[in-house]
């Protein structure tokens, strides 16, 4: 929306409107923010609208389940007292912003499965140990019966 103001009356007008139109935005902003639960509604409705995009499968901050409300907190203060113990300010800060996005990814399916893939991992190994011949060369073979 281009004003073209000419002269001092088109400037003494669009100071009007602008005005008027600030004073509409301030009544709307007051009806938000009236009472502690219309606040607390504002706020709610900001982040979580905030961090949802259409097509986006990863809900905002309080739509997360356990794990991934866990892993916000866990992931960057475990990387940042093992793995960057002496790192300064700005890495940490990097460390806690990159883990803070990949905690959207962290559920409890995403910790099922791997935990699914580690059981299957491990029961393979075992399974396979046990086919493997002893190191007598024989393999496990139960003797013969004798009548």
């Amino acid at each position: 929306m281009d004003v073209s103001i000419k002269n001092i009356t088109d400037l003494q007008e669009e100071i009007a409107r602008i005005r008027i139109i600030e004073a509409q935005q301030g009544q709307e902003l007051g009806k938000r923010f009236n009472s502690p639960s219309a606040i607390f509604a504002s706020i709610m409705s900001l982040i979580n609208s905030g961090n949802r995009k259409d097509g986006d499968d990863h809900p905002g901050i309080f739509n997360q389940d356990f794990f991934g409300l866990l892993s916000r907190i866990v992931l960057p203060v475990t990387l940042n007292k093992t793995l960057f113990k002496r790192s300064n300010f700005l890495v940490k800060t990097l460390v806690g912003l990159v883990s803070q996005k990949a905690s959207n990814y962290i559920s409890s399916d995403a910790i099922h499965g791997l935990w699914d893939k580690v059981k299957s991992a491990v029961h393979s190994a075992i399974s396979s140990k046990a086919e493997t011949p002893r190191k007598g060369g024989m393999p496990n073979v139960p003797p013969p019966v004798v009548m």
